[in-house]
C-alpha cells in the first residue's frame, strides 16, 4: 500500500499544552515526541534545525500522530514557556501552571541556549534520585506530559 499526502495537510494550530521543540535533531525523538504529543493531547511546535516530522523515521516512531498532532512553529506556541533542563530547575512536580503551557526541550548535547531559556518563564526538572546525568529527549517530553495531565 502506498499513500501520498502533502505537506500542507498535516494539523498545523495549537492545542492548551505544545511541546516547542529546540533543534531536535533526531528524527526518531521527534517521531517519538509526536506519539506523546498524540497520547497526552498536545501540541509540536518546531524550531528550525529540527528533524523533518515527515521523514521516514521520524513517521515510523510517530505511529501515525503525524497525522493528528497539529504542528506550528517554534516562536508561535503561546502559553507559560517552561524550559525543561536536566538540573537546577524547579522540580516538575511542585510548578503550579494554570492556562496554556509550552514545555521547552532542547536538542540533547547542546540543550537550551542561553537566548532561549531567556524567553522561558520558568526553568523546570524532573526529579531524578538516580545516577544518570540526564534524560533523553523524548523520554524527558513524554514524562512532562504525563506530569501536566495528571493535574
Amino acid at each position: 500500500m502506498i499513500a501520498v499526502y502533502r505537506r500542507d495537510d498535516l494539523p498545523r494550530g495549537s492545542r492548551p499544552v505544545t511541546l516547542a521543540l529546540w533543534r531536535v535533531a533526531d528524527p526518531g525523538n521527534v517521531g517519538t515526541l509526536l506519539r506523546a504529543a498524540d497520547a497526552f493531547g498536545a501540541g509540536v511546535a518546531l524550531s528550525r534545525g529540527c528533524a523533518d516530522p515527515t521523514g521516514p523515521k521520524a513517521v515510523r516512531a510517530a505511529m501515525g500522530a503525524v497525522w493528528r498532532v497539529p504542528l506550528a512553529d517554534f516562536d508561535a506556541a503561546q502559553g507559560t514557556r517552561v524550559a525543561l533542563v536536566p538540573r537546577g530547575g524547579t522540580p516538575l512536580p511542585e510548578l503550579s501552571l494554570d492556562g496554556e503551557v509550552v514545555l521547552v526541550l532542547g536538542a540533547e548535547r547542546e540543550g537550551l541556549p542561553h537566548d532561549v531559556l531567556e524567553r522561558c518563564d520558568v526553568q523546570a526538572s524532573i526529579p531524578q534520585p538516580g545516577e544518570a546525568e540526564s534524560l533523553n529527549v523524548a523520554m524527558a517530553g513524554s514524562i512532562a506530559l504525563y506530569e501536566l495531565s495528571r493535574r
